[in-house]
């Protein structure tokens, strides 16, 4: 019988435990690597992301994104972090007052905002000995959220890392903050820059509604749509910024003689919100991207200046006055008096608030003093506008020789742009030696641009004085009518060849008769419209050249004088009457004489020709508009 071989195994059971003991020792590692670590990743996140700790963090983040202005969470976004234990920081709404409660209630000593990405602020932490161990020990062990790049500072990420003592221990906390201001269209807008830049001579008052800039000379000068104006107020809520002009542009009655001082159907509030050829909303640029075209204006009688009036009166509108009470605040609350406001511009001009049914609060010439007058007087009108709180600047400081630009108003390369397409208010370099500066009035006549002089004509270093004629209906062959259709279009003395080139000639010149409005009808329209409807014009024309503003025309209220002096009058084409012709006085008011008794200051207008183009200059006062035939 064979026997059977039988085979050795001893080889095999070696392999085998050689593979059990890698295998084994496999498991080991991997639980050395992986799961041991995450039993101190446990026991640090037992320690450090507490139900009490992210409480803690989740208010402060709350108290950030309420009271943290743009610019810190710009701030963090290019540095990485950014330290805003300081309550002082929260200046929006009522920041500073929960900053402060939230850190005493839960005795936080240390709140940082970070980019999503913790990564700048743990290398910044790292070797920083002026924190403690047990700060830099929790830094270090927060992931630095680097690995999900949606969730960025451009996106609106970011983090609040918080320090606090519970049961005399340091404790911390951190939390995702989501803050999309880049979508929110207000977060450049011209509202929070304003206010943190208003410079020495400013400062600003809180009544709880609005934020009023105070002071003398504040940093709060706007260039406009050809126009300088002044920021008096930032709405807390809606960050909307209200605006009124440098300048008195036109001089008005408030309302008919014996009518309610009520703003709405006013002849001021139908003024301001003509949308004509030749009317002021008509003449802003693009109002509906600028201005808050339904703006709330609280027109409510008030008899004590001082008190803001209950909202029982509110007119909307795209363009009102300031009130009354807004006027005080800006001086008020300040220690100065108002004289030395930032608002007192030497002339008298109208506020929205009535007194009563046949009175109005006005300001006055010689010290900015609040007054009130009969409603029927014809004073300056300030217009007043809400700036959108996504209007942004585009240049400047807030002076008054380098007042912001506006994103979109701020045009850099005009060269060969016809200047029929620019607007009112604009400054144009035209005329000679003193009398060489002259502004755009309207385009009323399509295709021309109507223009008027900066300032009354001077001759020798004084102003040119002159009768108007022997009746009251302007002329090319009465007194001033054959001066500036004469020696001052053609003498060479105020115009040189090539401008006189650039004029129209044969311009009608609407001679409507405005009677004054205490005895009569005196609606601006009049001037120029045969009724009240504006559906056609006046009959009673003249042909000419060269002429004059008419009653309530858009810049006749906008001019510069050696002084407030009210015995510097200034004519108007307008008549009152057959005996009458009116003017506009160094006061900023109207009155109305003879046509022959007095001789008074000249402001000459005209239309320049369709084919005038800008070789240069920004329209500016400081860098007017160049101009020539294209």
């Amino acid at each position: 019988m064979k026997r059977k071989k039988v085979l050795n195994n001893s080889g095999f059971m070696l392999v085998e435990t050689l593979i059990v003991g890698v295998f084994i020792m496999g498991i080991f590692s991997l639980l050395y690597t992986n799961f041991f670590p995450l039993i101190g990743e446990y026991e640090r996140y037992r320690d450090y992301d507490t139900v009490e700790s992210t409480y803690v963090a989740h208010w402060a983040r709350m108290i950030a994104l309420k009271g943290l202005p743009d610019n810190i969470y710009n701030t963090a976004a290019t540095k990485g972090y950014v330290d805003i234990s300081d309550c002082n920081l929260y200046t929006n709404s009522d920041g500073v007052s929960s900053c402060s409660s939230f850190k005493a209630m839960n005795n936080v000593s240390k709140i940082y905002l970070t980019t999503y990405s913790t990564t700048n602020f743990k290398n910044f932490v790292k070797d920083n000995n002026s924190y403690d161990r047990r700060f830099r020990e929790y830094i270090a062990y927060l992931p630095s959220y680097s690995k999900n790049t949606n969730k960025t500072s451009a996106t609106g990420y970011y983090r609040v890392i918080v320090e606090y003592v519970s049961n005399d221990t340091y404790e911390y906390g951190n939390i995702e903050v989501y803050n999309d201001f880049s979508a929110d269209e207000c977060k450049d807008g011209l509202a929070n820059y304003l206010l943190a830049n208003i410079g020495s001579n400013g400062s600003t008052y809180d009544d709880g509604e609005d934020t009023f800039i105070t002071g003398t000379e504040p940093n709060n000068y706007i260039w406009y749509s050809g126009k300088l104006w002044r920021a008096v107020s930032v709405n807390n809520e809606d960050k909307t910024v209200k605006l009124v002009t440098q300048q008195n542009i036109s001089t008005l009655a408030y309302n008919e003689n014996n009518k309610d001082t009520a703003f709405d159907a006013s002849y001021i509030e139908k003024w301001l919100n003509d949308t004509s050829v030749d009317g002021f909303l008509g003449n802003l640029r693009e109002p509906e991207k600028f201005i808050v075209m339904d703006s709330e204006w609280n027109a409510t009688s008030t008899t004590d200046e001082e008190i803001k009036p209950t909202k029982t009166n509110m007119v909307t509108d795209a363009v009102g006055l300031i009130s009354v009470y807004e006027y005080l605040m800006t001086y008020y609350n300040s220690g100065i008096d108002s004289s030395d406001s930032y608002l007192h511009n030497g002339l008298t001009w109208w506020t929205l608030s009535p007194y009563n049914n046949n009175r109005s609060w006005s300001i006055s010439t010689y010290d900015g003093d609040v007054e009130e007058e009969d409603s029927a007087y014809e004073y300056g009108v300030r217009p007043a506008i809400n700036l959108k709180c996504s209007v942004k600047i585009a240049g400047g400081n807030g002076t008054a020789s380098n007042p912001y630009r506006l994103d979109g108003d701020n045009d850099t390369s005009l060269n060969g742009v016809r200047l029929n397409t620019r607007y009112s208010g604009e400054y144009i370099r035209f005329g000679t030696g003193a009398n060489n500066l002259y502004r755009i009035v309207s385009h009323e006549t399509s295709g021309l641009t109507k223009i008027v002089s900066s300032e009354p004509l001077s001759n020798g270093g004084s102003f040119l004085e002159l009768a108007f004629g022997n009746n009251t209906f302007y002329a090319s062959n009465n007194t001033i009518g054959s001066f500036l259709n004469g020696s001052y279009l053609t003498g060479g003395s105020y115009l040189t060849s090539s401008q006189v080139n650039m004029i129209q000639t044969n311009n009608v010149w609407y001679l409507g008769i405005v009677e004054d409005t205490i005895a009569g009808n005196g609606n601006y329209k009049l001037a120029k419209y045969s009724d009240e409807s504006m559906t056609s014009t006046i009959s009673r024309t003249t042909t000419a050249t060269v002429g004059l503003l008419r009653f309530g025309e858009l810049m006749s209220g906008a001019y510069e004088l050696r002084d407030s002096d009210p015995d510097e009058r200034i004519w108007l084409l307008t008549p009152q009457n057959s005996s009458y012709v009116w003017y506009v006085d160094g006061m900023g008011q109207l009155g109305a004489i003879g046509p022959a008794a007095f001789s008074y200051l000249v402001r000459p207008a005209m239309n320049l020709k369709s084919n005038v183009i800008i070789t240069g200059g920004d329209g500016t006062q400081n860098n007017p508009f160049t101009i020539s035939l294209g």
